[in-house]
């Protein structure tokens, strides 16, 4: 696909749009990502990103967008969905109901044709319960997967508990892992090769946070509340992302008390 001045190449068969919406969570901001196949007319958006006019403008500027799809419910991948819809009247389709338009929501293990490209939807929560990643098996040798907020760029992703749970993000790994070799695509941070790597190094740290956990538990008592463990295992986390912390504790904690 040919891709203008403010879209940067991620793959064969992608490009995408960083939206200006950096923090603590977000990294460097939302990847927009534009999916076409190199014939096509047409193009598939995946997570609008934040209600940024000239973000949303530069993605409709992509042309022929026959469809907008969703990862997740987050505002940095959702606020944009309405007016970019407005924009193109492409269709916004997206694992929650609330956040489609014109359509209907997505379902784990549906297929989708569009813009030349195949697209299947998988159904991966943890990070939350309507999480889902699209796998192109035909963007190069091995394929690649837009992960959304599941697989990061770089660090590691929160788990909104009580939404996200640490056994149904476990279990999401294991369906990224299956995968094999196929390109990262994530929401936020540089694209990474070889999601059965990827996974594996996600499974490792949880397992390790795990360790933790248990850890500060032997210490402070079976029943220690999540705060006192929290400032224990992540005793020099930076504020900006002390309620992330807090959250995947009570996710740990939930999945260790069964």
């Amino acid at each position: 696909m040919s891709t203008r001045r403010e879209f940067q190449q991620s793959s064969q068969l992608t490009a995408f749009s960083l939206a200006p919406n950096p923090g603590p969570m977000s990294l460097d901001g939302t990847n927009s990502y534009v999916i076409s196949a190199p014939r096509s007319a047409q193009c598939v958006v995946v997570d609008p990103g934040p209600a940024d006019e000239d973000h949303l403008k530069g993605l409709a500027s992509a042309g022929g967008v026959e469809l907008i799809l969703i990862t997740h419910r987050h505002a940095d991948h959702t606020a944009g969905a309405l007016r970019l819809h407005e924009l193109t009247g492409a269709p916004v389709r997206a694992g929650d109901r609330t956040h489609c338009y014109a359509a209907e929501p997505l379902q784990g293990g549906e297929e989708i044709r569009a813009a030349g490209v195949e697209i299947r939807v998988l159904a991966t929560p943890g990070h939350t319960a309507d999480s889902l990643c699209f796998y192109l098996p035909e963007d190069g040798a091995n394929g690649s997967v837009l992960t959304g907020d599941t697989i990061l760029g770089k660090g590691t992703t929160v788990l909104d508990f009580p939404d996200g749970t640490l056994s149904d993000y476990l279990r999401s790994l294991d369906v990224l892992e299956a995968l094999g070799a196929a390109t990262v695509l994530p929401a936020h941070g540089p694209v990474l090769f070889a999601v059965d790597v990827v996974a594996r190094e996600y499974r490792n740290h949880r397992h390790q946070r795990l360790d933790q956990v248990r850890d500060a538990l032997a210490v402070l008592g079976e029943q220690a509340p999540s705060e006192a463990v929290a400032r224990k295992v992540y005793h020099d986390v930076d504020p900006s992302v002390w309620r992330a912390a807090l959250l995947s504790v009570e996710a740990q904690l939930a999945y260790l008390r069964g």
